[in-house]
């Protein structure tokens, strides 16, 4: 009898401990653009100072583009057809440029945070 009762005490202390957990904290806004034709699109992107967000990137060309940023301090090779996924913590207001690495002529573009 006791084997069958430890299985559901065990249970119930780590349903009981998750739900005295802090909440999570909320989940960052989420921005998307798009790798097409070698160029970003949309080229300037508006995002909220101070707040945390997700940036997707999702390449629609069928070769990789590397998406890079000094200034975000993010660089990542996004596969033809993929997606990157960056979070971001909170940006001061300001203008942060990114880049696709293989394709610098055509695959430029900003983050202004407002």
């Amino acid at each position: 009898m006791m084997r069958k009762f430890l299985p559901a005490a065990f249970a119930a202390a780590f349903l009981a401990a998750g739900a005295l957990s802090p909440l999570r904290a909320e989940e960052p806004a989420t921005f998307e653009i798009s790798i097409k034709d070698h160029k970003f699109n949309p080229e300037t992107i508006e995002v909220p100072a101070n707040k945390e967000i997700k940036l997707v990137v999702k390449n629609l060309d069928e070769t990789a583009e590397e998406f890079e940023s000094y200034e975000l301090n993010r660089e990542k090779i996004i596969a033809g057809g993929g997606q990157g996924i960056f979070y971001l913590d909170a940006l001061k207001p300001g203008t942060y440029p990114f880049f696709g690495d293989f394709n610098q002529a055509t695959a430029k573009g900003k983050l202004i945070a407002k």
